[in-house]
């Protein structure tokens, strides 16, 4: 949840009469309350966009069972790739006030939001999708592979949105989520046992993360990097090595360009994850799946194992 323009995002707090609104955007599902009379802007299959004295208004046309993570997707394609609306704070915004619409309770709300997407998860089926922004089709690999790769133990989560990843890991391990954003943590940590997981919560930039060298098995930095500057991103992978007792797992998307609507500030290439891998003194391998990957071995005894994994996924 961005905290970068104006009034931070708070996925938990109020609505009123249905209806979202917070300093930027004001969210309402097509057959609510009587609306104001607005300049229009655009009008696709699922949404209407107008502008409404200082803010956004976005009505959308989409029932609560159909609200998931592919609202990403939906957003991306009929309304920022157009170039309608642009900017990851813009996207944020419209995006939990079409989540906040299901229920007038945010509890509810984004619980009905994370079990939709938790049950495609579990419908994904394994093909390659033209980009993995936004698609439960295409994280789903992903996170797939996440899991081939995470040896039993601890496992901390850095970046963690959602926490759609920590809350699949939690059921075989004992997980942290770890974000920047505080009310990304507040949702996570109030989500989960309504979801009968057991997820720890920290808020915490991922470069700088208070725990003890060497304290957990396993450090997850899943499409983490492509959204933060290069010696950013270069003190978070320390941080990762600094903390993982065994593993530390690095995936990031291939893209020519960075995606602006993802908050995503550069691109990752197969070079940057060598460098970094070099940095960590440790064993690695570089492969790709779906994007690129950096799997760092701090317990080298493992490398025959992660070896053997690669092996089976044969030549990239």
């Amino acid at each position: 949840m961005s905290q970068v323009t104006g009034v931070p995002i708070d996925p938990l707090g109020p609505t009123t009469g249905g209806v979202y609104r917070d300093g930027r955007v004001e969210v309402v599902r097509a057959g609510g309350v009587p609306r104001r009379e607005a300049r229009a802007i655009t009008h696709t299959r699922h949404f209407d966009l107008e502008s409404l004295g200082g803010r956004l208004r976005l009505t959308h046309r989409l029932a609560p069972a159909h609200i998931d993570e592919d609202l990403t997707a939906l957003l991306t394609t009929e309304l920022f790739d157009p170039g309608w609306v642009r900017g990851s704070d813009l996207f944020e915004r419209l995006f939990t006030g079409v989540v906040r619409t299901i229920d007038d309770d945010p509890a509810v709300a984004w619980e009905a939001f994370y079990r939709n997407t938790i049950r495609r998860f579990g419908e994904a089926g394994a093909g390659v999708p033209d980009s993995i922004h936004g698609s439960i089709e295409g994280f789903a690999p992903v996170y797939d592979h996440v899991a081939e790769l995470t040896p039993a133990g601890s496992v901390l989560e850095l970046g963690c949105c959602f926490g759609f990843l920590s809350l699949r890991l939690a059921v075989s391990h004992d997980v942290i989520a770890s974000d920047v954003s505080a009310g990304t943590v507040r949702l996570v940590s109030a989500v989960a046992p309504r979801l009968g997981a057991h997820v720890r919560t920290l808020t915490a930039d991922a470069a700088h993360v208070p725990l003890p060298d060497r304290s957990v098995d396993t450090v997850l930095a899943i499409h983490l990097l492509e959204h933060l500057d290069h010696g950013h991103g270069d003190r978070v992978v320390a941080e990762a090595v600094r903390i993982a007792r065994r593993r530390v797992v690095v995936a990031v998307p291939y893209e020519e360009v960075a995606d602006e609507a993802f908050g995503h500030v550069r691109t990752v290439d197969a070079a940057d994850l060598r460098r970094w891998g070099r940095a960590s003194g440790s064993a690695y391998d570089v492969h790709d799946l779906h994007g690129g990957w950096l799997v760092i071995d701090r317990d080298r005894s493992d490398h025959a194992e992660l070896a053997r994994l690669v092996d089976r996924l044969g030549p990239t």
